[in-house]
């Protein structure tokens, strides 16, 4: 299903991890590659740019990382992104350029494009957020199962088979996702599509749209 690849959902020059997804149709097929990827990009990244902190800890000399942020590598901070107090990064982390992690914020597996903003209270494990995608307040992804069985990707009559356990939320460039929200195992949400507060969301919800809860999504008006 086109709607679910990695060409409708995200603007690829957002990224300094573009090349991950080079021969790639489903963005979370780069899940697995995300350790791997930081580590052979971290070396090339110029000293004048970055500086190398710990094992395999990158970070932009223009972000702003608060002293009691905890980052474990791999990781890479982008330019002008910003580290808030307590913030969580546990590993193979991409933090794009002007992105924002907030306080308390968790991060596991992910990629956020440029200027993401996961400013408060979330946790963000195996997701991929593109460009200016915003999570609201204590909004997370899950991405485990209550069964612990593979995840199943479901966009109406179309069911993938991932075959992975861990599989959290792909979001779109430009996505809102309001505030309590809950994105479940495998949701992948279009781009500039706005999810309200206190939703749990399931399965495709597609691009330009407004979720209100689940069987009511509704076109969303572009000014």
């Amino acid at each position: 299903m086109k709607e679910l690849t990695v060409k409708e959902l995200y603007t690829l020059h957002e990224t300094i991890a573009k090349d991950i997804f080079e021969g790639v149709v489903y963005p979370w097929e780069v899940l697995s590659k995300i350790s791997s990827f930081i580590i052979e990009l971290g070396e090339k990244l110029p000293a004048d740019e970055y500086d190398k902190v710990g094992d395999n800890v990158w970070i932009a000399k223009s972000a702003k990382v608060f002293s009691s942020a905890y980052i474990n590598g791999p990781a890479i901070i982008g330019k002008g992104a910003e580290v808030r107090h307590c913030a969580f990064i546990r590993g193979n982390a991409i933090v794009g350029e002007g992105a924002v992690v907030g306080n308390s914020t968790e991060l596991k597996n992910v990629i956020l494009f440029n200027k993401v903003q996961v400013p408060h209270y979330n946790y963000v494990g195996d997701s991929i957020l593109g460009y200016k995608a915003h999570m609201g307040a204590g909004s997370i992804t899950s991405n485990v199962k209550s069964d612990k069985k593979p995840v199943v990707v479901k966009a109406l009559e179309e069911q993938i088979e991932t075959g992975m356990k861990k599989l959290g939320a792909m979001l779109g460039d430009e996505v809102e996702v309001g505030c309590g929200t809950v994105l479940n195992p495998g949701s992948v949400v279009g781009k500039q599509t706005n999810i309200y507060p206190l939703s749990s969301v399931r399965g495709y919800v597609p691009a330009n749209s407004i979720y209100k809860k689940q069987g009511e999504v509704v076109e969303r008006s572009i000014l």
